[in-house]
């Protein structure tokens, strides 16, 4: 399909009425491009923090323009307080999602109350529109109680929707059949990383969460800057997007892959009267369960309204999506899910670790000496207790991990789902292995219980994923478990070092 724009601008109704919206949740609606605040901590990073009546002024250009939607967090500098200066100048106008992103480890309930209350006040809100809930770790069961507390403050009323950020399918799923109801994942998501177009949005499509794309023009590397140009050195990158953009463009296959990306991209725009940034973005703004995309606004500095309101007056046509799909086929793909650039190597980040988000990563159970010359990890289980037993005991290299069920405190995690339930009960083995100095490639043997013979084959492939690259010895049958709604309980052994990692002396 050609371009429909006629050949001048649009005058300012018509660029409005143009930006589509969608129902992202029962009675609310956001626009499907978002104006994305990351670069305000980027803006910031010297230490000059941006003025924010002018900065509220300018998000308040983007939400006359139909672009009504905006997303930020806690660390994107001052973003959520601009937001509230640009509340505060146009009272009901627009819509502000923002993100929880707390340091690992265990948080209380008085420090959940007291971040979403700090959101609520910089963003001068009664309740925040959309909060969202970024995990740096799944073997620390700490995330999960800090899910359960937002959902008990989204049901006080000062959150109107949750949602999370850069969550894996496995763990959206565990979530959502715990019965935290979410309403969308916000992940990275572009030509050059479609991790998020398998599994993620089979999942989001079949429950009804929508996918929020970021990172779709690569840090800006999806335009015309960057057709036919050489490959910039480390140094010349100017922003931390480039520099965390730049590590995906090496993971995909490098420099001339991307041009290649841009050279289908430059065909398609040309003939379809539209920018390349045009294309990209439409590309992942028309693929299933893609509720918006996400766009970074450098507020101040550069502004890209008039473009971006064009990407609705087109559609891709079937020879863009060809030529498309067959440049980006040659790309290496992203390894991993969604969201593990923060969770495992390589990480794709600004600084290629984690060291600019925090300091340290505390073990995700408490530790104990002895008796003798044992350590153990305990996760706080009623069966603990009761029965008398570690969740995990650490003999010179050796750990022996206690059979362990989708228990957390006195939740069942997983809900009715084999799968899920299978997903939790590794995430605390990982923890307790964790805890006690080794890692999940250290396990050796596992045994796995199931209730029903059915489930064998979810149960499998949940290990499959998780430890297949592994391999460890297994056994699975078929038994009587104790406790109501239980489907799987597994064991594991693991020898610190058998995996490569660094022994814990």
């Amino acid at each position: 399909m050609r371009c429909t724009r006629e050949p001048h601008e649009p005058d300012e109704a018509y660029r409005v009425s143009r930006i589509e919206r969608t129902e992202l949740a029962p009675g609310f609606e956001i626009s499907r491009v978002l104006t994305g605040l990351w670069q305000v901590a980027d803006l910031e990073r010297h230490g000059d923090l941006l003025d924010p009546d002018p900065a509220a002024e300018e998000l308040a250009r983007y939400a006359e323009a139909g672009f009504t939607t905006f997303d930020m967090a806690d660390h994107y500098g001052t973003s959520e307080s601009i937001a509230g200066r640009f509340r505060a100048l146009r009272p009901g106008l627009g819509e502000l999602l923002t993100k929880w992103v707390p340091e690992p480890g265990p948080k209380t309930s008085e420090e959940i109350r007291a971040a979403v209350d700090r959101a609520r006040a910089r963003m001068s809100v009664d309740a925040l529109d959309l909060l969202q809930f970024h995990s740096w770790s799944y073997a620390d069961p700490a995330w999960l109680d800090c899910m359960f507390g937002l959902a008990e403050l989204r049901d006080e009323g000062r959150i109107r929707h949750l949602g999370v950020t850069n969550t894996d399918t496995a763990h959206l799923r565990m979530l959502l059949d715990t019965g935290i109801d979410v309403v969308s994942n916000q992940v990275c998501y572009s030509l050059i990383d479609r991790r998020a177009r398998g599994a993620m949005t089979e999942l989001c499509g079949e429950r009804g969460v929508g996918i929020l794309a970021f990172g779709t023009l690569a840090g800006g590397f999806l335009t015309e800057r960057w057709l036919g140009v050489d490959e910039p050195s480390e140094d010349a990158l100017e922003t931390w997007s480039q520099m965390k953009y730049k590590r995906f463009i090496d993971a995909a296959g490098g420099w001339a892959k991307l041009q290649g990306v841009l050279g289908a991209l430059d065909r398609a725009a040309r003939r379809l009267g539209v920018s390349i940034a045009n294309v990209a973005v439409r590309s992942i703004l028309e693929a299933p369960a893609v509720a918006g995309v996400i766009v970074g606004a450098r507020l101040g500095r550069s502004e890209h309204i008039e473009d971006t309101a064009r990407l609705f007056d087109f559609e891709l046509d079937d020879e863009a999506r060809e030529e498309i799909e067959a440049a980006t086929a040659e790309l290496d793909p992203i390894p991993g899910d969604c969201g593990d650039e923060y969770r495992r190597p390589p990480f794709l980040t600004a600084a290629g670790d984690l060291s600019d988000h925090f300091e340290s990563m505390p073990p995700p159970y408490p530790v104990h000496e002895g008796p003798g010359d044992r350590t153990r990890a305990l996760s706080g289980t009623v069966w603990e207790d009761l029965a008398g037993f570690s969740r995990a005991v650490r003999h010179g290299r050796r750990i022996l991990v206690s059979g362990t069920t989708a228990t957390h405190g006195e939740r069942l995690i997983g809900g009715a789902s084999a799968a899920s339930q299978t997903c939790y009960c590794l995430d605390k083995i990982e923890g307790a292995v964790r805890s006690l100095g080794g890692t999940l490639e250290d396990i050796v043997r596992t045994r796995i219980y199931v209730a029903r013979a059915e489930d064998a084959e979810a149960v499998s492939r949940v290990h499959g994923a998780r430890l297949g690259h592994v391999a460890p010895a297994n056994t699975l049958v078929r038994a009587g478990l104790v406790g109501d709604g239980y489907l799987v309980e597994i064991e594991a052994e693991a020898v610190v070092g058998a995996g490569g990692g660094a022994r814990r002396e």
